[in-house]
């Protein structure tokens, strides 16, 4: 069976070097979206007289009988098809005969690879999107569940200060909505048509692109042909978003796994997300969020890797190419698994409040309270870190807290300190004083879950 293309050929390609060419096993993913633009190529071909209307008929009942092939598992996608353009092509001309021989006018592979690209791109970032709604809308789901428990938020995962729970999961939701804002901001970047383009230098044939960008649904056609067959900065630009939302994930896995530690006991993973051991009857490892945090590395690995393919190209279009799809496909579908997977087990976590609420009254979580409200007596901030230092450098020697201070401990601290430079100390007071914009007050962050809520209506 010769190639489409092997009129120029003395020899057949060798088997090995067919099957190494050859990307069908990968591509023919895109046969939706490669029909979808043959369909609208051909109608363009029929309106400017390229073709007779009776052979444009001809061709879109074959492209739909190819399709239905397709969808109900007649074809045997081989690698002596090369990829997905050619095998369709080639069924086509097997059903409808020389006419189908029509379909490539004024058309090459390398603006039909990069049409197909885009189309499949403008689906799944679509669906992308929705997966990381529906995770942002568990977390305003538990953020309201929990905004009235406290908790210890960190820094060098240090005791540092008490937050609410809610105010907690808010954080990692303004994480998520970037993930979103970026995915929304690349469609604008996907969004244009390079059928027409053909090669690399367009075609002598008077063809219409502005009449296929509407049959497609694009907004703008692009408008070098050249760059229009080699660009690969919307893949790139997509698989950036990929690492940072899985990033994101990995962050938050990370610290579900750290709740979970017996040493923390922060959280309760359902059953129904976690494995056990082979060996130890008692385990129950949090897997999910383990499997997530590693297969972060994967995403990140794809990115350089398309990076890398794209370095060393010159213009216009290189059968390097070809590798984008392998990681394009596979962030695709890693992330989107990941989010979907992490959003049930999030949904199905339960915060161990009275554990977190006995945990803060370790780590002297008050003490910038009492130095911002020193701040408030007009002492200069600078000499009030220093007294509180004090204060706090006394409690570990006593083995005691701040709230555990009497007024005749006071001298042995500092002259300056009065009774009134303390306030209220409990971790209530303390995550309730904290009412400036964004900050962990219950007013604040349910400031922040209804803000949240109308971001999600509006995507």
């Amino acid at each position: 069976m010769a190639n489409l293309w092997s009129g120029r050929f003395e020899k057949e390609m060798d088997e090995i070097v067919e099957e190494f060419n050859a990307s069908i096993d990968l591509d023919k993913r895109f046969y939706e979206v490669d029909i979808q633009g043959s369909k609208a190529h051909v109608k363009m071909l029929a309106k400017q007289n390229i073709i007779e209307e009776n052979e444009k008929e001809e061709i879109l009942k074959g492209l739909e009988e190819v399709r239905n092939d397709i969808e109900e598992g007649r074809v045997d996608f081989s690698y002596k098809n090369e990829d997905i353009h050619m095998s369709i092509e080639r069924l086509l001309i097997e059903k409808i005969g020389d006419v189908g021989k029509k379909l490539h006018t004024a058309r090459s592979r390398n603006d039909q690879i990069a049409l197909d690209t885009r189309l499949f791109m403008k689906n799944e970032v679509d669906n992308l999107i929705n997966e990381l709604a529906l995770l942002e809308e568990v977390l305003l789901k538990k953020a309201e569940e929990y905004k009235n428990y406290i908790m210890i938020g960190y820094t060098h995962l240090q005791h540092a200060q008490p937050v609410s729970i809610g105010f907690y999961l808010m954080a990692y939701f303004q994480m998520f909505k970037r993930d979103i804002e970026r995915f929304v901001d690349l469609q604008e970047r996907i969004d244009y048509n390079p059928l027409g383009s053909g090669a690399l230098a367009g075609t002598t044939i008077d063809i219409d692109r502005e009449h296929t960008t509407k049959l497609l649904g694009f907004k703008k056609t692009t408008e070098n042909a050249m760059d229009s067959v080699s660009d690969k900065d919307f893949i790139l630009e997509f698989l950036n978003n990929c690492s940072i939302a899985m990033m994101h994930l990995s962050r938050f896995s990370e610290e579900i796994i750290i709740w979970n530690s017996q040493e923390f006991n922060y959280i309760d993973i359902d059953d129904s997300f976690c494995t056990g051991s082979s060996i130890m009857p008692q385990k129950k490892n949090p897997d999910i969020a383990e499997l997530i945090r590693g297969k972060t590395g994967r995403i990140y690995g794809n990115l350089m890797s398309l990076m890398t393919t794209m370095k060393g190209t010159p213009l216009a279009y290189n059968k390097d190419f070809q590798e984008d799809k392998r990681v394009l496909f596979d962030s695709l579908d890693t992330l989107m698994t990941s989010l979907r997977v992490f959003s049930k087990m999030m949904l199905n976590i339960k915060f161990n409040t009275e554990i977190i609420k006995e945990n803060t009254k370790k780590g002297f979580l008050a003490a910038t309270d009492i130095a911002e409200h020193m701040v408030k007596l007009k002492i200069p901030f600078r000499e009030a870190h220093e007294i509180v230092g004090n204060m706090v450098k006394y409690c570990e020697k006593k083995e005691i807290g701040l709230e555990n201070l009497k007024e005749e401990d006071y001298p042995e601290i500092s002259d300056k300190i009065t009774k009134d430079m303390i306030p209220d100390l409990s971790p209530e007071s303390c995550v309730e004083r904290r009412k400036s914009f964004g900050g962990t007050s219950i007013k604040e962050v349910e400031r922040q879950i209804e803000l949240g809520k109308e971001f999600i209506k509006e995507i």
